[in-house]
């Protein structure tokens, strides 16, 4: 039996756990709702980038969680721990049980620092830094500006990761540091990627080699980071030989930018809700779960083969809140999620590439008179004041603003340009 019972329940209070609540209060404000959400703290992770390349600090990222919660939905803060989707209830860490008419589950992703040997011992000392927590963000900074020379690598895990351009945008950030400094010919830089490639849309992976080449960085495929000693500063990459057999290789170095591997969390993949892979099996197009009925995904915990960002979230909480409603008036969903998902790749100091796309990899602008391709000043304006003022004004207080985007770039103009 349930302690409390509550017609919403969402699991994480993220993005997108609070803009599905906050949107949903808008469109039914009679509707009970209450998020379950352990974090004081709410961190506009987008801007993590920029804060490791010293152009926004941690401060203006950061709000607390209560006051972003609509007044009138119920704010849990405590873990969750299991799932039990047909009794439509989900017990926390502390033993209690929460029943549900309809459930989001929204928790995000975990970052598994663990799986690289070596690296929970020596991260933010020792030039070892990481962009992807608010506890090391700020470490990123701090040891760029005392690079003098050396060597600085920059690693990307096997996907999927949050936000998969941002091994390679803090890189960029760094080199023009340099470069600004007057000490660029005094650094190595290489990108040392799990992945085949630059980027996984092949239209702007030729674009971003072109950036690499201006900077003079040397991008190493195939090499995943399996371990680290920062007192040695030496990382260990497995990769293969010309034959094809695994092999792994010693890089020394002064600076390295590490991009942990990332995984659904643990409560997730050890639910009935999860995929053979462990992560929370939904309908791409509606984000209904595949087997319940009643219960909805977001955000970088479900299995849809889109980017995970922030911006694919503002597309995908209207799906789901309409979703419920149909749901709760007994009609037909709406397959709204077209897989639309946006990287902006800050290329300098000053320029963003705006890369848009959808499912497929189709190239899908909003601003189709503009060159996706174009390292903008313009977008590093959005990057550093307008989208935070829309994640904060608009997306997270539950108000809804679609730019609407369309494939804009044949196929063949996508393939001629990715070889």
């Amino acid at each position: 039996m349930s302690e409390k019972k509550f017609t919403l329940l969402i699991v994480g209070g993220g993005a997108g756990g609070v803009s599905t609540a906050n949107n949903m209060k808008r469109k039914n404000p009679d509707m009970d709702i209450a998020i379950i959400e352990p974090s004081e703290k709410h961190y506009y992770q987008p801007g993590f980038t920029i804060i490791g390349g010293g152009a926004y600090t941690l401060k203006q990222a950061t709000r607390n969680e209560k006051d972003l919660i609509n007044p009138g939905i119920e704010w849990i803060k405590k873990y969750a721990a299991s799932f039990q989707p047909d009794a439509n209830t989900v017990t926390l860490k502390s033993g209690e049980v929460i029943g549900y008419d309809f459930l989001v589950v929204c928790p995000g992703l975990q970052l598994d620092f663990g799986k690289i040997k070596g690296l929970e011992e020596t991260l933010a000392k020792n030039g070892v830094c990481c962009n992807y927590s608010a506890d090391t963000v700020e470490y990123t900074w701090e040891t760029i500006q005392k690079m003098e020379a050396g060597t600085a690598l920059f690693t990307q895990p096997p996907m999927p990761i949050k936000c998969a351009g941002a091994p390679q945008k803090i890189m960029y950030l760094a080199a023009d540091r340099f470069k600004k400094k007057g000490i660029a010919d005094k650094i190595n830089i290489e990108f040392m990627n799990a992945g085949p490639g630059m980027f996984g849309v092949p239209f702007f992976a030729k674009a971003l080699m072109k950036v690499i080449k201006g900077y003079g960085i040397t991008a190493n495929f195939g090499h995943n980071l399996v371990a680290i000693d920062g007192a040695a500063k030496t990382a260990t990459f497995e990769t293969s030989d010309a034959d094809g057999n695994k092999i792994q290789v010693s890089k020394e170095f002064d600076m390295i930018h590490v991009t942990p591997p990332q995984s659904s969390p643990d409560f997730i993949k050890q639910s009935s809700l999860a995929d053979d892979s462990g992560w929370l099996d939904v309908n791409k197009a509606t984000l209904q779960h595949t087997k319940y009925s009643n219960v909805f995904g977001l955000g970088d915990v479900t299995n849809t083969p889109n980017a995970k960002t922030a911006a694919a979230v503002r597309k995908q909480v209207p799906v789901v809140v309409d979703n419920i409603l149909k749901l709760k008036e007994n009609q037909a969903l709406a397959e709204g999620y077209d897989g639309y998902g946006s990287c902006p790749l800050t290329t300098s100091l000053s320029t963003v590439m705006l890369a848009e796309f959808s499912y497929g990899g189709k190239v899908t602008p909003s601003f189709p008179f503009l060159d996706p391709r174009t390292n903008s000043a313009l977008w590093w304006f959005g990057k550093t004041f307008g989208f935070p003022f829309l994640y904060w004004h608009i997306m997270i207080k539950g108000y809804r603003i679609d730019i609407p985007h369309k494939e804009s770039y044949s196929a063949s103009l996508v393939e001629k340009d990715s070889q």
